[in-house]
C-alpha cells in the first residue's frame, strides 16, 4: 500500500470505475444539457441534466418501466423499449424548452446499434438536436421489434403516435 506525506489517493468513485473524470469534464466545458442514459438489468433509465457547482440538476428523466401506461407489454430492457424511452424523454424535454444536449453514456462503451444509442435516435425523432453519428443507430427493423422472440401486443408506431400526439 501506497504511504507517505506526499501521496494522495485517487478519489473513490475513480478508484471504483464507476465516474470517467476524463471524459466528465470534457462534456461539461461543451456547456450543453447532458443526457445521461443508464441501463440496468431490467430497465433503461434516461436523464436531462445540467451540470451546477452544488450538483447537476435533474431537468427531466424518464425509464422504461413508463411504457405499460401506452400499453407496452413485454420486456423493458430491450431496443425498441429503449427506442420509445428516448421518445418519451425527448418530447417532455422539448416541452420544457430544452433544444440540444449532448449524450452522456458515462463508463459504457460505445457499440454500433447499441440500446444507448436507440435512446438516442428516440430523443433526435422527438425533437431535440442530440450531436451523434447516424452510422451508431440501430437499424429500423431492430427499433420496431422485428427482432423480438415476444412481439409485443402493440407495434411500436402505436405507441410512437401515443408518446407523441398525448393520448394515454
Amino acid at each position: 500500500m501506497k504511504q507517505g506525506p506526499t501521496y494522495r489517493p485517487k478519489l473513490k468513485r475513480h478508484r471504483l470505475g464507476i465516474t470517467d473524470y476524463r471524459k466528465r469534464k470534457r462534456l461539461l466545458k461543451s456547456r450543453k444539457v447532458r443526457v445521461v442514459v443508464r441501463k440496468s438489468l431490467r430497465y433503461m433509465r434516461v436523464q436531462f441534466v445540467k451540470y451546477n457547482e452544488n450538483g447537476d440538476k435533474i431537468l427531466t428523466s424518464a425509464i422504461s418501466s413508463e411504457l405499460d401506461r401506452y400499453g407496452w407489454d413485454v420486456s423493458r430492457n430491450t431496443t425498441p423499449a429503449a427506442y420509445l424511452t428516448g421518445l418519451l424523454v425527448g418530447k417532455r424535454a422539448r416541452e420544457n424548452g430544452i433544444k440540444e444536449c449532448i449524450l452522456d453514456i458515462g463508463r459504457y462503451s460505445a457499440s454500433r446499434g447499441s440500446r444507448v444509442f436507440a435512446v438516442a435516435k428516440g430523443i433526435i425523432d422527438a425533437g431535440v438536436e442530440c450531436s451523434v453519428d447516424d452510422s451508431m443507430f440501430p437499424d429500423e427493423d431492430r427499433l420496431k421489434g422485428v427482432h423480438l422472440r415476444n412481439k409485443p401486443s402493440k407495434s411500436v408506431d402505436d405507441i410512437k403516435s401515443k408518446i407523441l400526439g398525448g393520448e394515454r
